[in-house]
């Protein structure tokens, strides 16, 4: 019976040697973590103030612009319909079932406003680095202004001393 007891103990031992120390205070660190992620996520309207209205959009991929054609004639056709889902779902199938011989329009129409979008983005770019290479020349007078500012403040404090003392 004491080879039972010490087997017992030993189990026990050895189940605890081999925990790390990190599983007892696994609680604890797990709600940390998930706190610290809630607060390092940004809020929608954070995320939209990054975004600069002037940037050009994306252009859409073939599949799109085929959607764009589809959308009207489907309508057309079906007039009852007015859910989003149901217009998008015929055109996925459709587009699934035609040969690349007849997606080859919207191909090259999705190839031609990749080309201006990127003409686009070149031009944006270039105006940004203008603008922040402004931006940094403004800054860099507002800090020579600010230092001379502060050996003026200075140069004057040292001559108001004397007044008050002379």
């Amino acid at each position: 019976m004491k080879i039972v007891k010490r087997r017992g103990v030993v189990k026990k031992d050895k189940k605890e040697a081999l925990k790390p120390v990190d599983d007892r205070k696994v609680g604890k660190r797990k709600a940390a973590v998930k706190a610290d992620k809630m607060n390092t996520q940004k809020s929608k309207k954070e995320t939209s103030a990054d975004k600069d209205p002037n940037k050009p959009k994306r252009p859409p991929t073939a599949f799109f612009v085929f959607l764009e054609d589809f959308r009207k004639t489907y309508k057309q056709q079906h007039p009852t319909v007015k859910a989003v889902s149901v217009v998008g779902k015929a055109g996925g199938e459709k587009w699934k079932s035609m040969s690349s011989g007849e997606k080859h329009p919207y191909v090259v129409k999705a190839a031609k406003r990749k080309l201006d979008y990127e003409r686009l983005m070149n031009t944006y770019s270039k105006k940004k680095e203008v603008s922040m290479a402004d931006d940094a020349y403004q800054e860099s007078d507002r800090a020579k202004s600010e230092v001379s500012d502060e050996a003026d403040e200075e140069i004057s404090g040292e001559g108001g001393g004397n007044e008050v003392d002379g």
